[in-house]
């Protein structure tokens, strides 16, 4: 459950992170923030764009498009999964993992408990920097495997 403390409390991140990229701090951008933070699903920039539009009836959906790559470029969102059939966001920062139904596409966070800890290969450094790591899980789902039984 994502509770007020917690969206007040990203959302003051996410006025740090502007301020320090020289990048303005605005309502825009904070509703929409705000909405891809209290959600669970792991919305797409269609649902996002029908939630913020219902507080900023003049928003357009390429508004809204632009500002979620704001977002990712200060670092404050992600993109669950490229291979997904829509962009999906999360601004979950708590390290966790996804669970991708393959068949209906829905995404589940995984939170690993404290004592799991999944090792990156070692010579994975000769790549590059590793900023941070995101397991993706394939599979079908509860919802979908007791579509299927029933």
């Amino acid at each position: 459950m994502i509770t007020d403390e917690i969206i007040n409390a990203r959302i003051e991140d996410l006025k740090k992170a502007c301020h320090e990229k020289g990048m303005r701090v605005t309502d825009q951008r904070i509703i929409i923030f705000k909405e891809v933070v209290k959600s669970c699903s792991h919305p797409d920039a269609e649902t996002v764009f029908q939630a913020v539009k219902k507080r900023i009836p003049s928003i357009s959906f390429d508004t809204v498009y632009r500002t979620l790559a704001s977002l990712e470029e200060l670092e404050m969102i992600f993109r669950v999964d490229n291979q997904l059939p829509k962009a999906r966001f999360d601004a979950e920062k708590t390290p966790h993992h996804h669970f991708i139904c393959v068949k209906c596409n829905e995404v589940y966070d995984v939170f690993p408990d404290s004592d799991e800890k999944i090792q990156i290969p070692r010579n994975t450094s000769k790549f590059g920097e590793i900023k941070d790591m995101n397991l993706q899980i394939r599979g079908i789902c509860n919802k979908c495997k007791e579509n299927k039984e029933s």
